[in-house]
């Protein structure tokens, strides 16, 4: 069984850019009680993700590759709202930070996950880390579809204050 146990950060400064960072695409087939079926496209193939309700900062995750008319048929015919967002990979001390650039309706936001091997697991937060949002639902993808990040009425800067 695959866990998922990470860590989400709000961005606050310049980060180091990734230099092969990937447009990600993505799509949810179902959503129900913190569980997701989601599609995502990164310009080269398309992946089919179940994630279980989370339980603190673990959940459930099964991941599939998709053949590219499946994951063509599922991204756009079944899901019809889409999140959009530039996905940097930059290493920091032992471990991978995912930086997420969000655009369109989410256009401002910007989210640091790191992936952990237990709960438990100590890490070093980088100085362009800065607020933790790992128990705050609003920052999940699947919640930023129903309620994007323009519609919030806050400024970044006052989200990074808390």
């Amino acid at each position: 069984m695959a866990l998922e146990i990470e860590r989400k950060y709000l961005v606050a400064g310049p980060f180091p850019e990734d230099p092969s960072a990937k447009t990600l695409v993505q799509g949810y087939i179902a959503r129900e009680d913190g569980r997701t079926v989601r599609v995502r496209f990164d310009g080269t193939s398309y992946k089919l993700t179940i994630k279980g309700k989370s339980e603190g900062i673990a959940r459930h995750e099964f991941e599939w590759t998709l053949e590219e008319a499946e994951g063509q048929a599922l991204l756009h015919g079944l899901c019809t709202i889409k999140i959009e967002k530039v996905r940097h990979k930059v290493p920091h001390a032992g471990f991978i930070w995912e930086v997420d650039v969000f655009s369109g309706d989410n256009a401002g936001l910007i989210v640091a996950e790191v992936e952990l091997p237990s709960a438990e697991a100590s890490f070093e937060i980088p100085s362009w880390a800065a607020r933790e949002v790992s128990d705050d639902a609003r920052f999940f993808n699947a919640a930023l579809l129903d309620t994007p990040f323009v519609t919030w009425g806050v400024a970044y800067e006052d989200l990074l204050k808390g």
